[in-house]
C-alpha cells in the first residue's frame, strides 16, 4: 500500500482545524508548494507562521511551523516545503494529493510581519532555500508598498530549479490584481545560485559585500543605513546569524512585535 493510500482522515482538535489540500506544485525532487483552503475565522498578518502537519504514526497529530506564502487578504493559504526523504512529517506531506486532508493551527504568529520593523524607505527581505515563503506573502501585500519606495527580495538556494516562484518575481508579480502597479517599480528580485552556473552567484553575504544587493538604486547608500533601510531574514541559520552580526555592526537593531527595530529574524525556526 502507498503512503499516500495510508493517509486517514483527520478531527478537529481545539487548536486545529481541518482543511483540503486544493491544489500541489513539484517544483523539483525536493521542492513542492501546496495550497489549502481557509476557514473564514483565520485571520493572519502577512508573513506570519502557522502550524500544520498529519496524523502520526502514534495516533497524535504531526505538526511543523510553516511561514504561509499567501498574501492575508486571499482566499486560499499556500505554503511551500522542502521534502526530506526520512523526515517525520514532509516524507508524508509530499504525498499529498489535491482533495486530501491537512492539519491547520488556528493560530498564525511570527516577527517577519511589517509590524515589528519601524517605518523606512527600502526594506531588504533575505532569503535562503523556502525561507522565500514569507517573503511571496509580504510582497503582495499592498501596505507594503505604501510603507516603503523599494522592496528588495533576494533568494538565495543551490540549484538554479530550486527558484520557486522565480517566473513569478522576474515578472514583477504582474497580473496580481492588488498589487501589480506597485511592484512594477517598487519590487526588485535579486535570485542567486551557488552550486550552478547562474548570472548571479555566491552567498548573501557575498552580495552585500560587493553591493549587488544595492545595484540600481542610485541614490541611496550602496551600504546599509539603519535609519532608513529595514530587513527580514528568513533561511538557514548561517545566513541568519552571519547578516544579523553584520547589521548589528552597522548599527541596527532587532525588532519585535513588542518593540519594532531595524531588523528581524523569525526565532521560530531558530535552533
Amino acid at each position: 500500500m502507498s503512503a499516500h493510500a495510508m493517509l486517514q482522515p483527520l478531527e478537529p482538535t481545539a487548536s486545529l482545524t481541518v482543511e483540503k489540500v486544493l491544489s500541489v506544485r513539484h517544483w523539483n525532487e525536493h521542492l513542492f508548494s501546496f495550497t489549502l483552503t481557509r476557514p473564514a475565522s483565520f485571520r493572519f498578518r502577512s508573513g506570519e507562521f502557522v502550524m500544520i502537519g498529519l496524523m502520526g504514526d502514534n495516533g497524535k497529530p504531526l505538526l511543523r511551523a510553516y511561514s504561509v506564502a499567501s498574501p492575508s487578504w486571499a482566499e486560499e493559504l499556500e505554503f511551500l516545503s522542502i521534502k526530506v526523504e526520512d523526515g517525520p512529517l514532509t516524507s508524508k506531506l509530499q504525498q499529498v494529493k489535491e482533495g486530501d486532508d491537512i492539519f491547520l493551527g488556528r493560530k498564525p504568529t511570527g516577527t517577519l510581519v511589517a509590524d515589528a520593523l519601524l517605518p523606512g524607505r527600502r526594506l531588504f527581505l533575505f532569503g535562503t532555500g523556502t525561507g522565500l515563503a514569507p517573503w511571496m506573502s509580504i510582497i503582495r501585500d499592498p501596505d507594503i508598498y505604501d510603507r516603503y519606495e523599494r522592496v528588495v527580495v533576494v533568494h538565495s538556494v543551490r540549484k538554479v530549479s530550486d527558484l520557486a516562484y522565480r517566473d513569478e518575481l522576474d515578472n514583477k508579480l504582474a497580473g496580481d490584481p492588488l498589487v501589480e502597479d506597485f511592484a512594477r517599480s517598487q519590487l526588485h528580485y535579486i535570485p542567486t545560485v551557488t552550486r550552478e552556473p547562474f548570472h548571479t552567484s555566491g552567498r548573501i553575504d557575498k552580495l552585500i559585500a560587493d553591493g549587488t544587493i544595492f545595484a540600481g538604486d542610485p541614490d541611496r547608500p550602496q551600504r546599509f543605513d539603519p535609519e532608513h533601510d529595514r530587513v527580514m531574514l528568513c533561511g538557514s541559520m548561517a545566513m541568519i546569524k552571519e547578516t544579523a552580526a553584520l547589521l548589528d555592526a552597522a548599527g541596527f537593531t532587532e525588532g519585535s512585535n513588542a518593540k519594532p527595530g531595524e531588523y528581524v529574524i523569525e526565532r521560530a525556526f531558530v535552533g
